[in-house]
This record gives structure tokens, sequence and C-alpha cells, in this order.
């Protein structure tokens, strides 16, 4: 049973359509109405509706504008429009919103139960096409060359006729349509989680990530380890997008169709597709990043600074013990020191050898603190360095004691760090409302823009830090200001929408009456009696 959310702002129309729909019996649940695209908009927010059916002339909100909003935060929500207006023009703007219906007025009851069965087989096909395996051989050829360049990379700098040797094999296996300067290439890690927390990632899932990628941008993906590893290759403009639109919908998706949850982890987009061993690197980090804090999404450059870093050098267990500092338990940290320290011992590594090893690794963990923590919080792990003493004349025990502590230390250093980074991009985003809430074009995309945080990050802080959206927060601002105006001024109610960052006075007028209870005009004359009778 499939969830559908109604909007139109005719109530006759809207209620009729209602009425003679047989919802149940074509395999709908009708769960919301709309009258304004406003609200619209809140309740797939609230509802996350598998369909959204819209009419297109809509106050405050367009159909098409309605659309590009859902998209941005619930991208796996279809969207059907309802028109009286046989105009191209309109559709051919929908198209880029990829609605799944487009259906003109007027229309039959018949019609539209019709309608509303091809749009079901139509989210059906889409269900079974991201639950099944259909990985072709070329697509499986293609990942054959991409998986060694992704994981392995290259030491050292490359000449150029190996760089166009490398694109061109990328374009032989349909990676790239054609060598292009202006292109990026950017990695996604997804992770699939039963209810029990097992990861339950297999290779079928690779098209399942597909079938949602295929709708934005060109694409490579494989599986590996537990992993959907994908290629996302587009220009930077095309990122900046839809990069945060699409990890959206491969959450939303896995939630909805398969229901389990999935962690993604998104690397930073580099210019040649020869560096994108180290964007596999930053989106393993990431998703270990995600793992930590509970957030399904994470963009590494959310985390860390840019500053690229090598981490070539490390020995076969400083990969685990990067993913336990980011994104384990203090317990799991510790034990797996322990069981490694011991199992060393057995084996009778000598001390030369440990002490060759642990630079590397006391570098390494320098790294991660590095990437995320002040000055002051690295002068506290300095404290804890084992190298601050003579390290060489230990034996292996006090060794082993040191360096423990000096990985929990770099953990919590991390963890307290991130609370810290969290709190003041979260501050920063309520301020830039406080201050600039007149401004009718200010957005949750325009405000992470500015303070460099991708928009789901900066959406996932907000509601965790105050309990409220985005635009809930921006809304209230906006009317405790213009309700001021109304007592306080003699301005008329069109100027007060305006300083308030309303180009709409209507829809200001149905912002204010739902937060305040009433009409901006009758909120004054209220308030002009009340100071009569005084």
């Amino acid at each position: 049973m499939y969830t559908v959310v109604v909007a139109d702002d005719e109530k006759e129309l809207r209620k009729a359509l209602i009425r003679n729909v047989n919802w149940a019996e074509i395999g709908f649940q009708l769960v919301g109405e709309a009258e304004n695209g406003a609200e619209a908009l809140e309740l797939v927010e609230k509802l996350e509706p598998d369909l959204l059916l819209t009419d297109i002339k809509m106050p405050f909100l367009s159909g098409i504008e309605l659309a590009r909003q859902v998209r941005e935060v619930k991208p796996a929500t279809q969207i059907a429009f309802l028109s009286g207006y046989d105009d191209f023009s309109y559709a051919q703007q929908a198209i880029q919103y990829n609605i799944i219906s487009y259906i003109l007025k007027p229309v039959s009851a018949a019609e539209i139960n019709e309608e509303l069965i091809n749009i079901k087989n139509k989210i059906d096909e889409k269900y079974k096409e991201f639950t099944a395996h259909n990985q072709t051989q070329e697509q499986l050829k293609a990942a054959e060359f991409l998986l060694p360049l992704m994981l392995d990379g290259f030491r050292g700098s490359l000449s150029e006729k190996q760089q166009e040797g490398i694109l061109e094999n990328a374009v032989r296996f349909g990676i790239l349509n054609a060598k292009n300067s202006e292109l990026r290439y950017a990695v996604t890690v997804v992770e699939i989680f039963d209810e029990d927390g097992e990861n339950i990632t297999e290779p079928a899932n690779v098209n399942a990530v597909d079938t949602i990628l295929k709708k934005y941008v060109k694409h490579m993906s494989f599986y590996i380890e537990g992993k959907v590893v994908s290629l996302l290759v587009a220009t930077g403009a095309g990122f900046d997008k839809y990069l945060h639109i699409l990890t959206e919908e491969i959450a939303q998706s896995v939630h909805r169709i398969m229901k389990k949850v999935c962690v993604i982890g998104i690397s930073r987009a580099v210019e040649k597709l020869e560096n994108v061993h180290e964007s596999y690197i930053e989106a393993v980090n990431a998703v270990g990043y995600s793992k930590r804090n509970g957030n399904g999404i994470q963009f590494i450059s959310d985390i860390e600074r840019a500053d690229e870093y090598d981490v070539e050098g490390m020995k076969s267990f400083s990969n685990d013990v990067e993913s336990l500092i980011r994104g384990g338990t203090c317990l799991e940290l510790e034990n797996y020191l322990n069981n490694t320290f011991d199992k060393m011992m057995e084996a009778h590594v000598s001390i030369t050898t440990m002490n060759f090893v642990m630079v590397q690794m006391i570098l390494a963990v320098f790294q991660i603190v590095y990437a995320v923590a002040d000055y002051d919080m690295l002068q506290e792990l300095q404290k804890q360095n084992p190298l601050s003493s003579r390290i060489a004349y230990e034996d292996f025990s006090k060794l082993k004691k040191k360096y423990i502590g000096f990985c929990l230390t770099a953990q919590k250093i991390i963890a307290e760090q991130r609370k810290k980074s969290s709190a003041l991009i979260c501050d920063k985003a309520l301020k830039l409302i406080e201050t600039r809430y007149m401004d009718p074009d200010i957005s949750l995309v325009s405000i992470s823009t500015e303070i460099a945080v991708s928009p789901n990050y900066l959406s996932a802080l907000i509601k965790k830090s105050t309990g409220s959206t985005f635009t809930d927060i921006l809304t209230k601002k906006r009317i405790t200001i213009a309700k001021e105006m109304i007592l306080c001024t003699s301005m008329k109610v069109r100027e007060i929408s305006e300083k308030c960052g309303y180009n709409d006075q209507h829809y200001f007028s149905y912002c204010f009456k739902r937060v305040v209870g009433i009409s901006p005009n009758a909120c004054r004359r209220e308030y002009e009696e009340r100071m009569a009778e005084a």
C-alpha cells in the first residue's frame, strides 16, 4: 500500500477527487491533503509519502517550485501533476524533476482511477528495479578496470601519456562519454544494515544504487567487502546541484523499499580520474564518521578540512585503528588494540620493529586529529605521545599501555571536537537566520553553501540541536518580527510582509495566521481595541 498526499487549492475539486478515487482498491492510502504549495511541502517533509498528487497552479508555491523543493528534501517521493493548462512549457519544466505523470484537467473519475493504476504500476516497477540484480557484462568489465584504479591508486606522479591512457580506457569502458577536462570525479560508499545493526550489503544492491544514480549523473558502481562503491562523474555545477539530492534518495529508498537503514560516505570531487583512490579513502572515512554520529549521510567535507595526506605507508592494522578512532566506541578500540598487541607479543615482534610501526601509526593518528581539531587539542594529544619519551628503551607492556592511552585520547578529542564543531555550525546558521530573515532568497541550500557544508548535514544539525526544521525557525523569526511591526507601527501589511522576506502578501498572511492564530489585520484590530479600552 503506497501513501499519497493530494494538493489542490480548489477545495471542492480536491474533495471531489479524494471522494471519487478508490484509493485502497488501487493500492494507495491517503495520508494528507493540502490547499497550497507551502502546506503540501510541509506534509511531504512530515509524512514522507510515496506519491504527491498536486495541481500545477498553486498559491504560495507553484507546482514546479514545489517539485523542485520536494526533490531537494524528499527525492524518493514520486510526483504527479494535475493541470488545466495544456501548456508544453509546464511539461518541459516538469521533466527535470522526474515527474511520474502529467494529468490534464478536466479528468473524469474513471480516468483519474485509471491513471492512478498506471502510476501505481510505475512505482511497482521502480521498486522491482531497485531490488533486482541487473548488472550487464559491460558494467562488470568496466568495474574490472575501475576497481584497481580506485582501491590501489598510483604511487608517484603519472606522465601525460599514462593519464591519457586512463581517460581512453574510461571512454572505452563507458565510464566517460568523451575526454572532457571540465568533468570532476567523486566517490560514494553505501553500506546497508538490518535492525540488529548487521551489515547486510550484497552484490545485488549495486543495482539498487544504480537505479538512483542514473537519474542524476554518469556513474559506475561495484560491490566489495560489504560496500557498494560508486564513481560519480559530473561537472562541478552538476555535483553542487545533485550530489546531496541523489544521496538522500538512496537513503530514503533503502528505508522505504527495503525497510532497512544505510550509511553513505561521500568524498570531495577531484579533477583527475587517477586521483579517485584518495576519493575512495575519503568516502570510506566518511562512513566511519557516519556510524559514530548516527547520521546516515556523511560528506567528508563536513568533517575534515581539505588538507591532503598520504595513508599508504601504514601497516596492516592501521586502517582498522583509524576506523575505530573515527567511529568505534572506547571499548571496541581498547579491545582491538589489546588483541593486536597480544598477537605481536606472541609472534615475538622486536621492540625495534614495534617502534618503527608506532612511528607510522602515531603519525596516522595525529593526521586524523589534525583534520578536525584545533591547536589546543593537538597540544593535549601531544602530551600523550609515546614518542615524547624514550620508547626505544621501554618494554613491550609499557609501549602497549602508552599507545592505547594515546589512541583513546585521540578518540576522545575527535568526539569532543565534532560536538563542538556541530554546535558552531548550527550557531552560525541560526545567526544568519537572525540577521538575514528579511532576505526573500534565504534558504537551507543558500545558508549551507555560505557555511560550506552540505544541506543534508546542516538540516540534521539544526533538527538535532533545536528540535525544529530550518523552515520552521525561519518562519517563526519572520512572523515574530512581523507581529512587532503590526502592533507597534502603522505600516501597511504589504510593507511589513516585504520587510520580513515575503514577496507574496497572501502567503505572508497565511503564514502569520498559522503561527499567531489570526490574520495580521485582525491582530492589529484586537491590539487597538485593547489599547482603547485601557
